[in-house]
């Protein structure tokens, strides 16, 4: 596993790491995140679909469970904030969009941590750490799996460590 740390102190930061990340996705990834209400997952996941030349209005698919939205790439945006059984997961035939050659966007992926690829990138906001302002985010990118962890050693700190230099309060840290 390949992990990155970042702090981001508003919503236009998180969506710019969003934006920079989508730089380094390709066909068939799976990106899940985690993070509790209100931490900035949609607001991240709007980034990555600006960086994939998505034009579409990103919104949170919480009643419908699922949007799809066409740009560079097919994107598969879920949100299982709503599943309460696997046959919920079952019943969507997620293998299709899981093991398919679009990109899954996965808000609430802790519902459903056992029907996640094992290749995939892990993405943990936490907004609750920061006492001084609602509107920080500690953010904790994770490339788990041989493919992506190989990837990232090539690519994805060439494009994140651009968000030292874009973005002054967005730190990077990698082990």
């Amino acid at each position: 596993m390949v992990e990155y740390k970042l702090t981001s102190s508003n919503t236009d930061e998180t969506m710019e790491i969003g934006r920079q990340l989508a730089k380094f996705l390709m066909a068939g990834d799976v990106v899940a995140f985690w993070g509790d209400l209100g931490s900035g997952k949609t607001y991240f996941i709007k980034g990555i679909c600006e960086g994939l030349k998505i034009e579409d209005d990103v919104t949170s698919p919480t009643f419908t469970i699922m949007n799809i939205y066409e740009g560079d790439l097919s994107v598969y945006h879920f949100d299982f904030y709503r599943i309460d059984m696997k046959v919920d997961v079952y019943g969507l035939g997620y293998e299709e969009y899981f093991y398919g050659n679009g990109i899954c966007l996965i808000e609430w992926a802790n519902r459903i941590e056992s029907f996640l690829p094992d290749e995939r990138i892990e993405i943990h906001i936490d907004n609750s750490v920061f006492e001084s302002s609602d509107d920080e985010r500690h953010i904790v990118i994770r490339m788990i799996g041989q493919d992506v962890e190989n990837r990232s050693k090539s690519d994805s700190e060439a494009i994140l460590g651009k968000l030292i230099q874009k973005e002054r309060r967005i730190y990077l840290d990698s082990p």
